[in-house]
């Protein structure tokens, strides 16, 4: 029998996303937002609410980066979420890290997280229950380090930080049990 809980946010694992968008002066403006996921093949929903510096970096510039955020790199995606940008103008200058504007978007990609969603501003989606902030990907781009032998990334060098919503841990990623569209296959043959 289980527990009653509660209404708590209970899906595990959560993103550890570092998104990044340009300020009206051109200024780094980076948040740590664990609510977001791929929507489609090419597009990413981030489920950030309005009064956050980097949405309205994001309205002005109609672009933005999403990083994953790595185990090397904790204590500085976790200043990210604990920061505000509001309050805080010289927040991304504070942890040392270096960003170039991406070739295919107007927002920075941050050099020390390995992998990168570049962005553009596909919509934003507000409703009595929703505000999200769509992009569409035109650009992912990897550090060879986080790459395995045929180009793809490997889940194990990368070393993502994953996020648990019920102690406010942080986690890695780590070992594969099983192959997608294969472990379950003999349970079609019933």
């Amino acid at each position: 029998m289980k527990k009653s809980l509660g209404v708590i946010p209970a899906v595990y694992p959560m993103p550890v996303l570092m998104v990044a968008a340009y300020d009206e002066a051109g200024n780094v403006n980076v948040m740590n937002a664990a609510w977001g996921m791929t929507c489609d093949a090419d597009k990413i929903a981030l489920f950030i609410d309005e009064d956050h510096k980097t949405t309205k970096n994001i309205r002005q510039s109609k672009a933005f980066t999403v990083s994953i955020a790595d185990r090397a790199h904790m204590a500085e995606a976790d200043f990210f979420g604990i920061a505000t940008g509001n309050k805080m103008p010289d927040k991304f200058a504070r942890t040392g890290f270096r960003a170039a504007k991406s070739a295919h978007v107007n927002a920075p990609v941050i050099d020390e997280f390995p992998l990168v969603m570049e962005c553009e501003l596909a919509e934003i989606v507000e409703t009595d229950n929703l505000h999200a902030v769509v992009g569409k990907v035109v650009n992912v781009g990897a550090e060879e380090s986080v790459l395995d032998e045929k180009g793809k990334v490997d889940p194990e060098k990368l070393q993502a930080l994953i996020f648990d919503q019920f102690r406010h841990g942080y986690y890695v990623t780590g070992e594969k049990v099983g192959q997608a569209w294969n472990a379950g296959k003999d349970l079609m043959k019933k």
